[in-house]
């Protein structure tokens, strides 16, 4: 089932976290610390709250994966046309879980909850060298929107 996630699942939340942050960290060792995560508890509880930040969670009586979803619009641009987008800020699937169809009914979830809102994409970031995620979106039939370059020095 998949559902908004909740304050009892944050701990669990927490764990997941770990797991996504360590897989950033074997690709990009220069970017991203070890043993850590990109928000703490408190910081969870007060996206909870946050009805633009909607987090769901896919629970088989376990949380066994997420997705943190930013929604934005863009309005009265000079240059952009009017839109709102469903950005998947992050997603993760517990290591245990993946190959299992649980990012896969995570992502369609959140496909559809975007077009009930009125969303007219669905936009997201992967790092270079993350493969499987790149696979994944693809067969999701998610496409190249635009490319970040660096110049490391």
């Amino acid at each position: 089932m998949i559902r908004k996630a909740n304050k009892e699942d944050i701990q669990r939340i927490i764990e997941l976290l770990h797991q996504v942050n360590m897989v950033h960290h074997v690709i990009r060792p220069d970017l991203f610390k070890p043993h850590t995560t990109k928000y703490n508890e408190q910081e969870l509880e007060t996206m909870l709250g946050d009805a633009g930040k909607p987090i769901f969670v896919y629970d088989d009586g376990t949380v066994l994966g997420y997705a943190f979803c930013q929604v934005s619009e863009v309005k009265n641009s000079q240059l952009l046309e009017d839109t709102k987008t469903l950005y998947i800020d992050d997603i993760c699937v517990d290591e245990k879980a993946r190959g299992t169809h649980v990012g896969t009914a995570l992502y369609k979830y959140v496909r559809d909850y975007a077009q009930s809102i009125g969303c007219h994409n669905i936009t997201l970031n992967v790092w270079e060298g993350n493969v499987p995620a790149l696979q994944f979106y693809k067969s999701m039939g998610m496409t190249v929107q635009k490319t970040t370059m660096e110049t490391i020095m």
